[in-house]
């Protein structure tokens, strides 16, 4: 016999989705959901904790703009003249005895030199001649000589620059702050992920790189696309009106309070705010991502043109993005993968993203937005100074020292923090680990990454984890 609680449990919002065969892309949207929420109390506004933010913010939202694949700091930023001294000699092996050289283990390793030129900016910040636009912008970037991480694969290390932890399955750093201080815009989600490809091997990036772990599920990462339909199945299907569409959200909100009415389920009202999310996403996302509608010395300062998937209209809808109120934006570019055929690679690399980036710095100081705005640049590692000789001169993935760069608010423009040994090999003055960055990173949007945690399985977790992380004030103003 079928009790009222039975009848309760089939005709929840799975069930009616499925059954009513309406073509909402159910599916897909319930990914813009996500998982179950696991523990805690969750609000259901879009609003952030209470008490946040712990002190005045300096910026309002951040742009990480993530170079996947790795890309060389000893074509980029950190110039060793020692290095090209040494160039084709073996490496000495008082760098590498007994440490991790992923793909270079039990091979003869010879030093690989500079593969370009390099030019000094103000005090010790160098930029290579791959990056003609960053040397116009070097006033305004800090770039971090010494950054260290743990992981040296792509996929583990990406998830421990994202996330904090090699572990799969935690909060990604997007929806750490969303969740804390919610999103500024009624009508986008806090948090969006846009990719592009050019370069060598362009690695996958998987979506759990901008998952909730056992945050609620409405402070995911939406992925954009730049061809094609903005959002997957977010758009109305054919042949169903906007009205139609809003009277089967309705319904659906209808059907999860009467069961939360039962149930008092926290995660059923997030699921509510959601799909009226979704549905305002309908009229909020295409006319946002027509970029078409820009000037034309717009598009020409970005080299973009609407609808072709680059990082260059991806750097553009940034900025749209930013100026809706979105607190966290993270474009990958895949293709940094350079195991060999470096500067045919970096060439491609470069030249895709290198003017979009000085592009978005320069509109949005313009806008009056780069002084809220934390610009961050760089991979999930770096490369190594030996020789790695396949498909013409290369490095392999390398962790213990690379560099990235901050600009916007609160950031000491024009100047270099930290130093790597004279072969680059290691970070050995001012080292930054990954969670230094973070910690920095919560810093300027006014959180005290100690006291911003989350109760899962017992243990308090945080986006900086039980490790020493510190705030690296040396590169505020």
């Amino acid at each position: 016999m079928t009790t009222a609680n039975q009848l309760g449990n089939y005709l929840n919002r799975r069930s009616f989705l499925g059954s009513a065969g309406i073509g909402f892309g159910s599916s897909a949207l319930l990914s813009l959901l996500g998982r179950e929420a696991s523990g805690g109390t969750i609000d259901t506004s879009y609003g952030g904790l209470s008490g946040f933010p712990h002190h005045d913010a300096r910026i309002k939202r951040v742009i990480f703009l993530t170079m996947a694949g790795g890309p060389s700091h000893l074509e980029t930023f950190d110039y060793k003249p020692k290095l090209d001294e040494l160039a084709g000699q073996p490496m000495p092996d008082s760098f590498t005895r007994g440490q991790p050289i992923a793909q270079l283990q039990g091979q003869t390793l010879k030093v690989q030199g500079h593969l370009t030129k390099f030019q000094e900016f103000g005090k010790g910040q160098f930029i290579s001649d791959f990056l003609p636009y960053h040397r116009k912008m070097a006033d305004q970037i800090c770039v971090i000589k010494s950054m260290f991480t743990e992981q040296i694969n792509h996929d583990p290390a990406h998830t421990f620059m994202n996330t904090g932890t090699a572990i799969s399955g935690r909060p990604s750093m997007g929806a750490w702050i969303n969740y804390g201080l919610g999103s500024d815009s009624e009508d986008l989600p806090g948090f969006v992920v846009m990719t592009s490809v050019g370069g060598r091997n362009p690695q996958p990036i998987a979506a759990r790189q901008w998952g909730t772990g056992f945050l609620p599920s409405r402070h995911q990462g939406v992925e954009f696309n730049s061809t094609g339909d903005p959002v997957h199945y977010v758009t109305s299907p054919r042949g169903v009106s906007k009205t139609n569409q809003n009277a089967l959200v309705q319904s659906i909100q209808q059907l999860d309070n009467h069961r939360n009415e039962l149930v008092d389920n926290p995660e059923i009202k997030a699921r509510i705010s959601a799909y009226e999310m979704a549905f305002r996403m309908q009229a909020s996302v295409p006319e946002l991502t027509d970029v078409s509608k820009e000037p034309q010395r717009i598009l020409d300062m970005y080299g973009a043109k609407p609808g072709d998937g680059s990082f260059a209209s991806n750097c553009l809808l940034a900025r749209r993005l930013a100026e809706k109120g979105v607190r966290f934006i993270q474009l990958y570019h895949r293709g940094w993968d350079h195991h060999g055929g470096l500067v045919k690679y970096m060439n491609t690399c470069c030249g895709l993203t290198d003017k979009p980036i000085w592009a978005l710095l320069t509109d949005l100081k313009q806008r009056g937005m780069l002084e809220e705005t934390l610009i961050v640049w760089g991979g999930e590692f770096g490369r190594t100074p030996m020789f790695q000789g396949k498909g013409g001169a290369g490095r392999d993935h390398h962790i213990k020292g690379f560099s990235m760069w901050l600009a916007g608010g609160g950031i000491r423009g024009g100047t270099a923090y930290g130093e790597t040994d004279e072969l680059g090999y290691a970070s050995v003055k001012d080292t930054v680990h990954v969670r230094d960055l973070h910690a920095t990173m919560l810093h300027l949007l006014g959180i005290d990454h100690k006291r911003f945690s989350v109760k899962f399985q017992g243990l308090d977790m945080r986006l900086t984890g039980v490790e020493p992380a510190r705030v690296v004030k040396d590169v505020l103003t």
